[in-house]
Formats: structure tokens, C-alpha cells, sequence
């Protein structure tokens, strides 16, 4: 199963690297990471989505907690959350792939923030599964390049993560 994890760890030269190393050394997988300041520059919030049974979950948040940089651990996906994630794509737009590759963006509430005369860059966010779904709505053979930010995730109503 999927999981959202948010740390809030001591803004530190090394800290993230002790995190990443754990989950090395234990062979669990990061699918994405995110990690920026706080509006508390000494603090910094990294989300990691990663996937486990609720076993192994349970082990990644120990070990977590056992790091000294961590303050706090705490799993979104236990409750409601709201997630987002940014993609920038770049398209090949040329003749009548341009009107289609707008009405496609559109639909997807998309931003076309670059355009020249053969490509458009477009700006996405959502959830995995949209951004996702755009890129299957459209032909592979179109896209030039693709960069996505990973998941950053915030509890629903009192859910907060803070010291």
C-alpha cells in the first residue's frame, strides 16, 4: 500500500542524507522525496512516498524516530489529507497538435507557461493520478521531456504537524 510520510526534521547539513541511508540500508524504497524549510527556518519537512504493508510502515517510522535530526513522523495516509504534485511536460506542438494539445490541457486545468513554434511547456498539479492520467490522454510519441516534483502533503482540518 501507498504511503504518505511527512518528517519534520532539523534543517542541517547531513540530515537528509541519514534519512535516505535508512531506508537504503533497510532495503525499503523512496518513490519520491520532497523536502523544504518550514516557516521555522531551523526545520524542514520532507515527504516521502513510499509503499509497504502496515508492518513495514510501522518499522519505517521507528526508525525514524530514532534519528536525532527528526522532531516528528507522522503518516498522512492515515487519515484525510490533501496531496499535490507539480509537472512541468514538454510537448511537441506543431500544426494541428497545437489546438489539440490546448484543448487537452484545458481539460486538465493546465498552464501552457513556454511556447515556441514547435513544442509547449505545461504546468500540471494534482494528485499522482491526474498527472498521470494527462500523460496517457496524450501521444507518447509527443512528449519531449518531463519533470515531476514528487507528492507534498498537508493534513485535513486540525492535523497538524508541528513541534
Amino acid at each position: 500500500m501507498r504511503h504518505i510520510i511527512s518528517v519534520l526534521l532539523e534543517n542541517e547539513p547531513g540530515a537528509l542524507s541519514r534519512v535516505v541511508g535508512l531506508f537504503s540500508a533497510r532495503g525499503y524504497n523512496i518513490e519520491s522525496l520532497t523536502v523544504a524549510p518550514t516557516e521555522d527556518s531551523s526545520l524542514s519537512r520532507m515527504t516521502i512516498v513510499t509503499a509497504g504493508s502496515d508492518e513495514v510502515i510501522e518499522q519505517i517510522t521507528k526508525h525514524l524516530n530514532r534519528l536525532v535530526e527528526v522532531v516528528k513522523v507522522y503518516d498522512l495516509s492515515e487519515g484525510a489529507h490533501t496531496e499535490r504534485e507539480l509537472m512541468l511536460i514538454k510537448v511537441r506542438a506543431v500544426g494541428k497538435e497545437r489546438e489539440e494539445m490546448m484543448r487537452i490541457t484545458d481539460i486538465f486545468r493546465g498552464r501552457v507557461i513556454d511556447v515556441t513554434d514547435k513544442s509547449y511547456t505545461i504546468e500540471l498539479t494534482g494528485d499522482s493520478a491526474k498527472l498521470d492520467a494527462f500523460i496517457e490522454s496524450i501521444d507518447k510519441s509527443a512528449i519531449l521531456e518531463t519533470v515531476r516534483t514528487g507528492a507534498s502533503g498537508i493534513g485535513r482540518g486540525e492535523r497538524i504537524l508541528r513541534v
